[in-house]
């Protein structure tokens, strides 16, 4: 039996396929044989599993957990095939739970050499992974081994709360109290008012009211204490394209990478909702998929994940000996590394509106994933922006929404965005495009917009009852954190390189020596996600070419 969902049926065989002997023989070396009696706990939710079994002898039902009951059956494992998800690739607690229906025998591969394998074994190692990913595919579609959200749909929270997990790739529920029995019994059980909503149920049973990020990944095991006491080669500030890249490259090539970013993997590109003149991919792919694939490559060659963890600060070393870095995070705790690389992006830039931030959350969006969409089908919304970000999320919006008014403020769009989403925008019925124009005021009430004002090119102010604001109106270098660290920024903010730092040694080095940045916070980057990509790739020859250098002038560090 295979669980419910388009990708899970379409693709069964190759969620769950089967390894011949020969296979299985050639992997042993990477595992340790194992027992389990009759009715035995082999993993179990919220705790982490001994890695990937793969089964030699008799069979084991894997079960998911929900407020109704506990142990709907998702599937059964015979010999030959493997049991485990992405969280046995990551070490992160199971979602789901197995337990043996008899004797069972299984080769128990942990996740250290699991990683191996992957490598090893190219031919049998994508199957495998394959295999890794469409079972998380299939657990996101259903929900299943995730957190419970419940709240009104829609509201700021609920919405940061799904767009944090969905953006990490995490399953999960979300149930509104208005229309779902199970959630009003819940909110009932533990006498909860409309102003104690959401409510996070962990998959443990911890019950979570209106938590951070931060505090709900540290009941969901996606992040843990870092050890203040660890040497990376490299920490890498960030995880959009740049950022992954680095991750990827310098992982693969045998450097101990740390990855750090307040919010999620993939940067402004993960929010992208389709993203169509990336090199290889002629039909498009969402920024999300792209930036997954991304996530699972590096953390297959052994790259570490801190997310979500903000970087507040950076200490450098005194002038001469200069053996490792230390990066504060807002929680306090220290990553200490031989070289840095800032990936750090930048923000959304707002509207100068002064009740903006009333609405954000709820009805001011500043990308448009399916949440968003879901959230204004059939009906109209104003997308402020003329790049190829806001593009891409006009095109999005137009197959759901009603209707969407695109307000820019220059005089034509194709001066700022690709040929090819103008040429599609123009040939979209519901989509009006107003230049010349500027949003002047937001009305609504309790986090809700109801109304939207712009002024257009003749001066005159257009009114609409519009409950959904999308702003692509630029961004700003995320750099706060280098303050007074002597690494030299451009006037906006942008990170110096090279010959512009007043550095003679590689090109993405800063101002200060294995220091680097590259992507979006580079000064005079090119703002394209193959650009970042690019970036990330070229700078972990310079990270080899400094770490090389130190070594040789310092040979015990």
């Amino acid at each position: 039996m295979a669980p419910d969902g388009q990708s899970v049926e379409n693709r069964r065989g190759q969620m769950f396929p089967l390894l011949s002997s020969h296979e299985i023989e050639r992997i042993q070396k990477f595992g340790e044989l194992r027992s389990f009696a009759p009715g035995e706990a082999v993993v179990e939710v919220g705790k982490v599993g001994p890695g990937l079994l793969v089964l030699l002898e008799g069979h084991v039902d894997v079960t998911r957990r929900d407020l109704a009951s506990e142990g709907s059956l998702i599937v059964t494992h015979e010999p030959g095939s493997f049991l485990g998800e992405l969280a046995q690739l990551s070490g992160r607690p199971s979602l789901v739970d197995a337990r043996a229906t008899g004797k069972v025998k299984a080769l128990v591969i942990p996740t250290d050499k699991l990683r191996s394998l992957l490598i090893a074994e190219a031919e049998l190692g994508e199957k495998i992974m394959r295999g890794l990913i469409l079972r998380r595919v299939g657990l996101i579609e259903t929900g299943t081994g995730g957190p419970v959200i419940v709240g009104t749909a829609g509201s700021s929270d609920v919405m940061r709360l799904e767009n944090f997990l969905a953006r990490n790739g995490h399953p999960h529920t979300g149930l509104d109290p208005k229309t779902d029995a199970e959630a009003r019994a819940l909110v009932e059980r533990f006498n909860l008012k409309p102003s104690d909503l959401p409510i996070v149920l962990c998959p443990r049973g911890d019950l979570l009211q209106n938590p951070t990020e931060l505090k709900l990944a540290r009941c969901l095991g996606l992040v843990g204490p870092l050890d203040g006491e660890h040497l990376y080669d490299v920490a890498i500030v960030g995880a959009g394209p740049a950022g992954m890249a680095a991750a990827v490259y310098a992982a693969s090539e045998g450097l101990s990478v740390l990855v750090l970013d307040c919010r999620a993997f993939g940067g402004q590109a993960g929010a992208s909702s389709r993203i169509e003149n990336y090199l290889g991919f002629p039909t498009g792919i969402t920024g999300m998929a792209l930036m997954a694939r991304a996530f699972n490559q590096a953390g297959k060659f052994g790259a570490e994940f801190a997310i979500p963890s903000e970087v507040v600060g950076l200490e450098i070393p005194a002038n001469g000996h200069r053996e490792f870095f230390t990066l504060k995070l807002s929680d306090d705790q220290r990553v200490r590394a031989r070289t840095v690389v800032i990936a750090s992006g930048v923000r959304y830039r707002r509207l100068g509106i002064d009740n903006l931030h009333e609405f954000e959350g709820s009805s001011v969006h500043y990308w448009a994933s399916p949440l968003e969409g879901k959230l204004c089908s059939r009906q109209e919304v104003v997308l402020v922006g003329a790049g190829n970000s806001a593009g891409q999320a006009i095109v999005y919006l137009a197959g759901r929404a009603e209707k969407v008014w695109l307000l820019a403020r220059g005089g034509d769009i194709s001066a700022s965005m690709s040929q090819y989403l103008v040429d599609r925008i123009r040939g979209l019925p519901n989509v009006e495009i107003q230049t010349q124009s500027e949003i002047t005021q937001l009305e609504g009430a309790d986090g809700i917009l109801d109304t939207i004002t712009w002024r257009t090119a003749s001066g005159e102010d257009c009114c609409r009852k519009i409950r959904h604001l999308f702003l692509f109106i630029g961004a700003d270098p995320e750099t706060a954190w280098l303050t007074d660290t002597g690494v030299r920024l451009d006037p906006k903010g942008f990170v110096l390189t090279g010959s512009d730092a007043a550095r003679q040694g590689a090109s993405l080095e800063t101002s200060i020596p294995g220091i680097f940045a590259i992507g979006d916070v580079r000064a005079g980057s090119i703002k394209r996600v193959a650009a970042g990509v690019g970036e990330g790739a070229q700078v972990v020859a310079a990270l080899h070419g400094f770490l090389a250098a130190q070594h040789a002038a310092h040979p015990a560090a």
